[in-house]
């Protein structure tokens, strides 16, 4: 892990997130905080986008709204009534940006809440330390 990558991840959570080994470590962090499922969501969403096939867009939308969406989802998202709901109408006939609203909430919430807090978080100060002793 180059030492820059650690440091920029303090400038913005689109620098964090902008890093692979920057996802991973905010995953684990996350997962210590009981809230992984929002970053596993965020990267799912990303990945929706890119598809082309539109069998497998339905496919992907089935499954993202089965682990994330959907009441008692194995890692349901914290979001409201009405973005869940038209989230499970439009699930089958998805388009790329169905699950942009539900997104833009969970992204918020990792800015302004989990961001923040790993931030302070002595797993990524010991980072910061290890990066800026090399």
């Amino acid at each position: 892990m180059a030492p820059v990558d650690v440091s920029l991840w303090g400038e913005s959570i689109d620098r964090l997130l902008g890093c692979k080994t920057g996802q991973l470590v905010f995953e684990d962090f996350l997962r210590t905080q009981y809230s992984e499922e929002n970053l596993l969501f965020w990267v799912a969403c990303e990945a929706f986008k890119k598809i082309g096939s539109e069998a497998e867009l339905r496919a992907a939308a089935r499954r993202i709204h089965a682990e994330f969406v959907r009441v008692h989802a194995p890692r349901q998202i914290n979001i409201d009534c009405e973005t869940r709901e038209e989230i499970g109408k439009n699930i089958s006939q998805p388009r790329p940006n169905c699950f942009d609203r539900a997104q833009r909430l969970i992204y918020g919430l990792m800015e302004n809440d989990c961001y923040p807090r790993f931030l302070k978080s002595e797993m990524y100060q010991a980072l910061l330390e290890q990066a800026e002793q090399r």
